[in-house]
């Protein structure tokens, strides 16, 4: 299993998947087609075995369509039974509080993973 790695644009974040279980997901996501973004993360995260797994997601700014796929990969990664451990640190920027308000209806709607929140200055 070869990373899945998508550079920063604009309207889209950093993606970073390696093999070895370490994810990332940073910057704003805004995308045009949610589908052809979330499609490869989620299938690879679906076919992923690793010991643990650690998720950092930092989205400064992410759209409607873009939360719904969002649980759509945790829920994915959250029933891969070849993944030990799975922690998701969820940055957010200081007094953020919808992106908490998100990210707390993810993990009550996750079985096996594991929210660590980390907040930031604002910039």
């Amino acid at each position: 299993m070869e990373p899945l790695v998508f550079e920063a644009t604009s309207h889209l974040p950093e993606i970073v998947f390696n093999p070895d279980g370490r994810l990332k997901m940073e910057g704003r996501c805004i995308p045009e087609d949610v589908f052809k973004l979330f499609n490869p993360m989620i299938e690879y995260v679906r076919e992923l075995h690793a010991a643990n797994v650690t998720f950092d997601v930092n989205l400064e700014y992410f759209n409607t369509a873009t939360s719904k796929k969002l649980m759509e990969l945790f829920k994915t990664i959250d029933a891969n039974n070849k993944v030990g451990s799975i922690l998701i640190n969820w940055h957010f920027e200081e007094g953020d509080e919808d992106s908490i308000d998100m990210a707390e209806i993810y993990e009550e709607s996750l079985l096996r993973s594991e929210f660590r929140y980390h907040e930031y200055a604002e910039a």
